[in-house]
Formats: structure tokens, C-alpha cells, sequence
């Protein structure tokens, strides 16, 4: 009980900004080449509002966006009563939303469209079963897939490797509206040039599928 007026308390706290920031006009909209959730574009022509005034911004004319990585690893009941619960408020308050980053969904995926208004994108981390996600999720959301960054940071760089990390997940989720997004990507060893491999492998086993 003490830990849930906690968060309600963040939760007043974050609703009231963002009152005061639709009141104050300094929100802007993200439906066109923005970065989006944890990753991928803000395009999409269900935002804004049809009753935009092209003016003054609202929340409900934009793409929200809620994360709980350090609740990877409890159960998705306590997932729904200690984050979603809370997260839900904040979400509730935007035209469309998008779910999660590192934490891996797969498990959870009941709990997450329950709780999250007008989902359209759910992070598919590393460490996701993504054959199981994908049996899930199908065409109802853009399943956001993290390839996990190793790959470009190991100590040999690996393009076989990579390709065919890259082919085995588009060839799990065939059916499903996917993004490939490399991110998280802290060391390369000195080898820039593999970003750019990775991105031209990435696009031409996108192509076959």
C-alpha cells in the first residue's frame, strides 16, 4: 500500500507536466521522422486528432511511450500491479502508444495489451523467444526487434554471423509488421565500417522477406 501512494504520487507528479506543457503549448507533434518508443519513426496518419486546430499540441495528437526494464525478471503479476497500473495512467493520455525496451515482453504479452491503451509498438528485446512473440503478436503491433548488439561489438567481426542472425529472426516472424533496430551499440572496436555492413545485410535479408 505504501509503495503504490509512492508511485501514484510520481504518476500525479508526471500527469501534472504534462498538463502544464499542453497548457504552455511546448508539446510538438512526433508522427513523421521522429524517434519513437525506444526505437523506430513516429510515421504513422493516425495522428493528430482529427480535431487538431494545428496549433496548440495535446497529448492525445501524439505517440506515448512507457518502459519498465528493471522489472525484467518479476512475475508478470507483479509487473501489472506495480508498473502497468501506474504506467496506464500516463499512457491513457496519448493518441497512440508504444511499450518497452530491454525487458523481455514475450511472457508478458497479456498483461502489456491489457493495460496499455491504443498499442501499436512493443519492443522485442534480445532476450525475447522471438518465434513465441511473433506466434503472439502478428499483424495487431510493429513487433520492434533489438537484434542484440554483440554482434558489433564482439572481438572478430562476423558478417555470416550477423546475416544470418538477422535471416533466422525475419524468418520467425514472417507474418508480423517488423522493424530491425541496432541500437545499444557502445563499442564497434574501432570499426565503424560494421555499423554500416550490419545496416546493408540487414536491408537485403529485409528485401528477400
Amino acid at each position: 500500500e505504501w509503495l503504490h501512494k509512492v508511485l501514484d504520487f510520481m504518476a500525479d507528479g508526471m500527469l501534472e507536466m504534462l498538463d502544464t506543457l499542453e497548457k504552455e503549448g511546448g508539446l510538438s507533434l512526433n508522427n513523421a521522422n521522429h524517434y519513437c518508443g525506444s526505437g523506430g519513426t513516429g510515421f504513422t496518419d493516425q495522428l493528430p486528432q482529427k480535431d487538431f486546430d494545428g496549433k496548440r499540441v495535446r497529448a492525445k495528437d501524439m505517440w506515448g511511450f512507457a518502459t519498465t526494464q528493471m522489472f525484467s525478471l518479476v512475475s508478470p503479476a507483479m509487473h501489472e500491479e506495480f508498473a502497468l497500473r501506474h504506467e496506464k495512467r500516463w499512457l491513457d493520455r496519448f493518441g497512440l502508444n508504444a511499450y518497452g525496451c530491454c525487458e523481455p515482453l514475450h511472457k508478458k504479452l497479456d498483461i502489456v495489451e491489457r493495460n496499455v491503451p491504443r498499442l501499436r509498438r512493443l519492443s522485442m528485446s534480445p532476450w525475447v523467444d522471438v518465434a513465441e512473440a511473433a506466434q503472439r503478436i502478428q499483424k495487431k503491433y510493429i513487433f520492434s526487434n533489438k537484434p542484440n548488439p554483440a554482434v558489433i561489438a564482439s572481438e572478430q567481426w562476423d558478417p555470416d554471423f550477423a546475416r544470418k542472425s538477422v535471416r533466422d529472426t525475419l524468418e520467425k516472424t514472417k507474418g508480423c509488421v517488423v522493424e530491425l533496430i541496432m541500437k545499444d551499440t557502445h563499442t564497434c572496436r574501432n570499426q565503424p565500417h560494421r555499423m554500416a555492413e550490419w545496416v546493408k545485410i540487414a536491408k537485403e535479408e529485409a528485401e528477400n522477406y
